[in-house]
């Protein structure tokens, strides 16, 4: 009933949208006649889309279909897509509900499942060995791409002064100290993801000190229980996913446009440049080295990576990116403590993009950075970008944050703003792969690697 159901409704979708291709084609002057026919055209093969994802239906294709569906939307209609970013902004903050206890739920239960604590300090320090050196090749790819193709070279884009970022900046050692929490309670409420997983970490560490079996136990339970219950309330949000999705695209298109040119587009395109280097000559060697099944591991991380994607987002894609690693065979001990961390940590596509965005804004600047200066400031990055939330425009904050830091004018930072969300997708993604990869990589160094899956917790693609 259900599917019957919904089959009925996506079949409305296609009569709407080719009623929509069809008033485009009519309604138009003759002067606009091949304007509108290529218009109608889009439309009606969105609709074949629709019907296709309708009959062969998964939440990886819906979330494709809604990406194209809200792209159309937002050039053709950008008004009415700019009201629609209210999905976007809904579907994140239902995501945002689950990032803290899950993130509690999922660390406690995975360090207080650990009867010996040896083995989670030496998983911890494996972890932080491979997010270093990984971050570390991230942001060398970033400054290389940036230094090859001179996007910011002969810019003459002025800056917007009607967009302002805070700018908030940190000393290494208060850096180090915005660590550790204060209140706990803060920090859930103002998404300090660093600080929930010191503050997890550090509650799991206590919870197996507890020597008392009856004392332990109910709150072991708890954390279980509560991971359990996460898992299923993710599934339930995830149904939105599209829809979220939809209203991010449709926005983004409506507000920026796709006609970008000059020195941005330059930059855009050296920026996914620099993205696929790293996945084809950093993350593709590791899994190789790591014996990763690379067919499997791209289809497991293929609705997280679009979901990070669509909504430039990589919390929203959390809950599910554990759950398909749990499917993958990571055992869930090590996905709950390798991912949450590497959401701090491991951002990869962030790193990479806050080096080539440094270079960029000085030779907007007119500056000429020498190698030296520009190690610089990869050495303040590789402290600076550790605990960005996986956030729209977080990497924009910590950008103004660094060059602050190094000296670099930060007025420039401002002609990022206009596309900042379309590079934002494609280096949220490519965070969600690297984190995907590092739970397979550590489980695969401490030989765990297809043990424990937990089958109660496979969700379905097909939704």
């Amino acid at each position: 009933m259900y599917l019957r159901m919904r089959r009925t409704a996506a079949v409305a979708v296609v009569i709407l949208l080719i009623l929509t291709a069809s008033a485009a084609a009519l309604n138009s002057p003759v002067a606009g006649a091949i304007v509108a026919t290529l218009t109608a055209t889009r439309w009606l093969a969105l609709a074949a889309l629709v019907l296709y994802a309708c009959f062969r239906p998964s939440l990886t294709k819906w979330i494709f279909v809604a990406m194209l569906l809200g792209g159309e939307i937002g050039h053709d209609f950008p008004a009415f897509a700019v009201s629609l970013r209210l999905l976007a902004q809904i579907f994140l903050r239902l995501i945002k509900v689950i990032i803290a206890p899950l993130i509690f739920a999922t660390l406690v239960s995975g360090i207080a499942g650990h009867s010996d604590l040896k083995k989670v300090g030496r998983m911890g320090i494996k972890a932080l060995v491979y997010f270093e050196v990984v971050t570390t090749l991230a942001l060398l790819i970033g400054l290389a791409a940036i230094n090859l193709s001179k996007a910011g070279v002969g810019a003459l884009i002025p800056p917007n002064p009607a967009e302002t970022v805070k700018i908030e900046k940190l000393t290494p050692s208060e850096t180090i100290l915005h660590a550790f929490p204060e209140n706990i309670a803060r920090s859930v409420a103002e998404n300090q993801v660093l600080q929930v997983v010191v503050f997890s970490i550090l509650f799991g560490i206590a919870l197996v000190m507890v020597k008392k079996e009856e004392k332990r136990r109910p709150m072991l339970a708890f954390a279980e229980s509560l991971t359990e219950v996460m898992f299923k309330f993710t599934n339930i949000v995830m149904l939105f996913a599209p829809l979220g999705v939809l209203g991010a695209i449709s926005y983004t298109v409506a507000s920026t446009g796709v006609g970008i040119l000059g020195n941005l587009a330059e930059l855009l395109l050296t920026l996914y440049g620099a993205l696929a280097a790293f996945l084809m000559l950093v993350l593709l060697p590791v899994a190789l080295l790591a014996k990763v099944p690379v067919a499997r591991f791209i289809r497991a991380v293929a609705e997280p990576a679009s979901i990070a994607f669509g909504t430039a987002s990589s919390e929203a894609a959390l809950p599910r990116a554990m759950e398909r690693m749990e499917e993958f065979g990571v055992p869930r001990p090590i996905v709950a403590f390798v991912m949450p961390t590497g959401y701090s940590f491991n951002l990869d596509g962030s790193a990479l993009y806050l080096s080539l965005a440094s270079v960029f804004i000085a030779q907007v600047a007119g500056l000429h950075m020498s190698f030296g200066q520009q190690l610089y400031i990869v050495l303040v990055l590789m402290l600076t970008s550790k605990g960005v939330a996986g956030v729209s425009r977080a990497a924009i904050v910590v950008l103004l944050a660094t060059a602050a830091t190094v000296g670099l004018p930060t007025e420039p930072i401002f002609i990022l703003l206009g596309i900042d969300q379309l590079m934002d997708m494609g280096r949220t993604a490519v965070n969600v792969v690297g984190n995907c990869l590092a739970t397979v990589v550590i489980a695969r160094w401490e030989g765990d690697f297809g043990k424990a899956s937990q089958p109660d917790l496979k969700v379905a693609s097909e939704s």
